[in-house]
């Protein structure tokens, strides 16, 4: 059976989340800075109470299995759940669901030893740490294929070398996961590997902490990496498993994006309807505006057309439990979420005029996130080369220079079945 109705106990949880989020969580972002900043006292004072309050309910961590302290929930119901508390900043960290402990959690899961988890991954989960995932370099942005961040053999350890670039989170981790070339002469995708490295390690130095904007505080380390000496255990993996590795966090981190993306534009959407139905201009309100309804039609649609791509990929996760059977459905999602975001909060900003624009509303805020979504895991481009090219392994080219579907094909073959039927 085909349905598109949430369970009722479950959406009951989904109606607390709501409330939490808008009464408790939402006031947050107007009080604090950095979500990461986990041993400040404001957070200690005002995070805390709320993230036990969600322990009590039995919603903490809820990405992850039953076996390291989840629910199990699965993509669908996280992404139901995003929906709702992707709204605030602080929400994610709030719920246990936070960027990037979320995919580090997993990929300790899958490949750290039983002392890692003890003093990593533990930890990590209960939000008394929180980590740095970092793959992108100064000279070659987002694509591995020319990094150049190493990683040599020497004995039992192995020295990194090398700078990265956009390390979010860096300076408030306790743990770095870094990917370094490891065999620089084999193929493409066996030249690297999997590192898990403390930040408390010698040789590592923040040159630079880069802001967004939009964001309370500079928090995407340009982290340069001279002589840092790791044990051989802390491989992450096989030697050349980096890609490996790390697809282990990658379709759910992308899917997390996309989730909080959809939470962001429902936000600016309901904000630019409040907008449109308070105000008068021209001795009309502003809803009674036919380029202005165009606006409202055209976000509606986007938002529900994207909300149902979201909730078909998560779906689809769930019944494959493998992120490269949906990785054409991941692309899809992760190349239309930036303009869907852009759009509907660039509407918003235009219908409320100057104050759109000002510091008082989100709506430039968002619109520079919408370039940030584009470009985290990947720029957009490569996402649709990615939908492109899985789309077409099911395609087989024509037997000759003319269509299958040419007219007088098409007309024999209706012949052939039912051309003894037709009267002459």
């Amino acid at each position: 059976m085909w349905s598109f109705a949430t369970d009722p106990d479950f959406q009951t949880e989904l109606d607390w989340i709501e409330a939490f989020v808008r009464d408790k969580v939402a006031p947050l972002d107007h009080l604090l800075g950095s979500q990461w900043d986990i041993h400040a006292p404001n957070f200690k004072k005002l995070v805390r109470p709320l993230q036990a309050e969600v322990q009590q309910r039995g919603l903490w961590a809820c990405h992850l299995g039953p076996e390291l302290g989840g629910k199990g929930y699965g993509q669908l119901k996280l992404a139901l759940m995003n929906e709702q508390f992707g709204r605030s900043r602080f929400g994610p960290i709030v719920f246990g669901a936070q960027a990037p402990d979320t995919g580090n959690s997993e990929i300790l899961a899958h490949y750290g030893t039983p002392e890692q988890k003890k003093r990593w991954l533990e930890p990590l989960l209960a939000n008394e740490i929180v980590s740095c995932f970092t793959i992108t370099e100064p000279q070659g942005g987002a694509d591995p294929l020319i990094f150049t961040t190493s990683a040599v053999r020497e004995g039992d350890e192995w020295v990194i070398n090398g700078e990265k670039w956009f390390a979010s989170n860096a300076r408030f981790a306790a743990f770095y996961i870094i990917m370094a070339v490891t065999d620089p002469d084999a193929s493409a995708y066996r030249r690297m590997s999997m590192f898990i490295v403390p930040a408390d390690t010698p040789g590592i130095e923040i040159v630079r902490n880069h802001g967004l904007y939009g964001e309370p505080e500079d928090v995407h380390g340009h982290v340069r990496w001279s002589n840092v000496r790791v044990p051989h255990e802390n491989m992450l993996g096989e030697r050349g498993d980096a890609f490996v590795v790390a697809q282990v966090r990658l379709g759910g981190g992308r899917m997390h994006h996309a989730m909080r993306t959809l939470a962001q534009a429902t936000r600016a959407f309901e904000m630019m309807c409040e907008r449109v139905v308070s105000r008068f201009t021209k001795g009309e309100q502003l809803a009674k505006k036919q380029m202005v309804q165009e606006k409202i039609a055209d976000s509606w649609v986007e938002l529900r057309q994207f909300r149902l791509l979201v909730l078909e990929t998560a779906w689809l996760a769930d019944q494959n439990k493998d992120w490269k059977a949906v990785r054409k459905n991941v692309a899809a999602v992760k190349a239309v979420m930036p303009k869907l975001l852009h759009d509907i909060a660039a509407r918003a900003l235009h219908l409320h005029g100057s104050l759109g624009i000002s510091h008082e509303m989100p709506f430039a805020e968002w619109v520079i996130n919408s370039y940030h979504v584009g470009l985290a895991d990947g720029p957009t481009e490569v996402h649709k080369v990615t939908v492109a090219r899985e789309v077409l392994k099911d395609y087989a080219p024509a037997n000759d220079m003319f269509p299958d579907a040419i007219g007088y094909r098409e007309r024999e073959r209706a012949l052939a079945l039912y051309g003894h039927l037709i009267e002459a």
